[in-house]
């Protein structure tokens, strides 16, 4: 005889069966209790974050609206958007946006982004020999401390430097090019430092081309100019993007090397933003108005990397 539940359905051996939605609302109940345990492991991260990366940016961007000094007056008060208004007064301020522009568009965005490309493509194509060494001289600049490439620079561009010794043997004219052109030589040698980075990427991207594309362009008649324009820069357009914004970026945030190279001078004809806040912060002990040119350059950034990230959108 078939034993019958209370609740009308059937009973195994083992016992009453249990309704599906009661099953539904037990495995709810401990899905809610469960849920939070799976975050404990990530805790300690996230502790971390907190206190050493989002606490030290908010403690700067709160610093920006006061006028904390390193010496001097030892009180720190709320000053408002004041900082802010005066680098949009100071002249020395718009001198160093406009070199930041110019510097990163000569040295990134045309420089180390257009020679990497130049550099992968004739790479791909040469013997493994010369792609070896190639690779390896271009390689060892991107290695070097940056301060070491930057008194490397120093000694190739001063006055009685490398550069000049070549133009005299040349019997072509010389001069002091950190004197005469401090912005392009600073820019020459952040090229120099970076391309690497840039060739890595442009390198990889190629290797991804399937070759019957190429060929069958070749024998339809494209010559190695209509094949980049409509072929290769197409097929690789994200992997610029993401070079072009990473490339820029770093470019915007470079201190060491013209700090060892120029010190911003002379006068101010190579003063960047970063070297700019240093000034402001460290040596004229203004550590409220440096922070906020700080945010400032933060702006700048966030706006390249949204101008990119919309570039690299998808096309539906």
């Amino acid at each position: 005889m078939s034993a019958v539940s209370t609740a009308g359905g059937p009973v195994g051996k083992s016992g009453p069966a249990v309704p599906a939605g009661g099953r539904e609302r037990d495995e709810g109940r401990g899905g809610r209790k469960a849920r939070p345990l799976r975050w404990l492991p990530l805790a300690p991260a996230t502790v971390l974050l907190l206190l050493f990366l989002a606490g030290p940016i908010g403690y700067c961007v709160w610093i920006a609206f006061t006028n904390t000094q390193l010496t001097g007056s030892s009180t720190s008060d709320f000053v408002g958007l004041d900082n802010f208004r005066r680098a949009f007064a100071d002249d020395n301020f718009r001198n160093a946006v406009w070199l930041t522009l110019v510097f990163t568009f000569v040295s990134s965005i045309v420089g180390q982004n257009t020679i990497g490309l130049a550099l992968a493509g004739l790479m791909r194509a040469a013997s493994r020999p010369v792609r070896t060494v190639t690779g390896a001289v271009v390689i060892a600049a991107w290695v070097l401390p940056e301060i070491v490439a930057a008194f490397l620079l120093y000694a190739f561009f001063r006055r009685e430097g490398t550069l000049n010794a070549i133009l005299d043997w040349l019997h072509l004219p010389s001069q002091n090019w950190l004197f005469t052109l401090p912005i392009l030589a600073v820019s020459f040698a952040n090229v120099w430092r970076g391309t690497a980075f840039s060739m890595l990427i442009y390198s990889a991207a190629l290797s991804e081309i399937p070759k019957d594309i190429t060929e069958a362009a070749e024998v339809d008649g494209a010559n190695g100019v209509r094949r980049l324009w409509h072929i290769t820069l197409p097929m690789i357009r994200r992997s610029i993007g993401t070079n072009l914004m990473l490339n820029t970026l770093s470019t915007l945030s470079v201190f060491g090397l013209i700090w060892a190279m120029t010190r911003g001078g002379p006068g101010n004809r190579s003063q960047t933003l970063p070297v700019f806040m240093y000034d402001q912060a460290f040596l004229k002990s203004l550590i409220g108005y440096g922070t906020a040119v700080a945010l400032l350059l933060l702006l700048v950034g966030a706006l390249f990397s949204v101008i990119y990230v919309r570039l690299l959108k998808v096309e539906v």
